[in-house]
């Protein structure tokens, strides 16, 4: 067997087809449909002489052979890839890149307005779209390119580059004027006395029913929605309270509509990070947004 027997295009199959442990996830992953990731696949069985990959449940798990080989195909295409990037170069003002995110929608108001006008300034032509994931299928979309970064408090996702944007805290935000809002109480009369509020909760936060689960309050739960930033809109129309971080609470707090509650509960505190590819790295363009994205949230002195 000869290296130029092996097309680029082929090793690239190979080491999404490994990380994904499925073809047609590996075929979306590369943008291809699944009959052609079958056919590289069995041209790429024959020129390695090797079923690199067999039928498992779920999908597919690699042979011997191909466990062997999935570290060095991987460190082969970041080091082209490096290669590339270095040679191509980023010019913002010229660029018409488009960036794709993972974020919730907590994330969205919270980034997305800051980072927006930084790009008009500095980088008008570049684009950014937002792609939110199920965390299992974060760290191979950025190692895949199918997305470029993931904001969020993300602890399960792991093997990745990493920096911390901001460390916040959960709180209980209700509305101003709220009876539970009259009364001063100490640490053990205010945990009892949250137990005795209605809750609303986003099924998609998971982090968020993780503090009402250690306030013991599930069974108060009496709405549950699928986005986070209608919740203040609810709250201040009734007596529902809602576990959110208080760096969102405070921007609605300035509306003067609201009352935050600090629950004394442990595993409020949580940090914010910014997350991406080793192998993209040294991309130029990669390397100029995180650039931006932690100047804009460099530590105010």
């Amino acid at each position: 067997m000869h290296l130029k027997e092996i097309d680029l295009n082929l090793l690239r199959l190979f080491d999404a087809v490994f990380r994904a442990g499925n073809v047609s996830r590996a075929a979306q992953l590369l943008d291809i449909t699944q009959p052609a990731a079958s056919q590289g696949l069995t041209r790429l069985r024959a020129v390695l002489h090797d079923p690199l990959f067999v039928r498992a449940a779920g999908g597919v798990q690699p042979t011997p052979k191909a466990r062997r080989l999935a570290e060095p195909v991987r460190a082969a295409l970041a080091m082209l890839e490096q290669a590339v990037g270095e040679s191509a170069g980023f010019d913002p003002l010229q660029s018409r890149r488009t960036f794709r995110l993972h974020m919730s929608d907590i994330g969205e108001g919270r980034f997305l307005p800051e980072l927006m006008v930084a790009l008009r300034e500095q980088a008008p032509g570049v684009r950014l779209e937002t792609l939110p994931l199920p965390r299992d299928e974060i760290v191979d979309a950025l190692d895949s390119g199918r997305i470029d970064f993931a904001f969020g408090f993300l602890p399960m996702v792991r093997d990745t580059q990493r920096l911390e944007l901001l460390r916040d805290r959960y709180v209980v935000l209700l509305r101003a004027g709220h009876p539970f809002t009259r009364r001063r109480r100490t640490q053990a009369q205010l945990r009892a006395a949250l137990r005795e509020l209605e809750f609303v909760n986003v099924r998609t936060h998971g982090d968020t029913l993780r503090i009402l689960q250690r306030l013991q309050v599930e069974d108060r739960l009496r709405l549950t929605t699928e986005h986070f930033m209608v919740l203040p809109a609810i709250v201040r129309a009734t007596d529902l309270a809602v576990v959110m971080p208080r760096n969102i609470a405070e921007a609605f707090m300035a509306e003067g509509s609201y009352a935050v509650v600090e629950p004394p509960v442990a595993g409020r505190d949580f940090a914010v990070s910014l997350h991406w590819s080793r192998r993209f790295e040294a991309d130029p363009g990669n390397a100029w947004l995180r650039a931006l994205i932690a100047a804009l949230h460099r530590p105010k002195r």
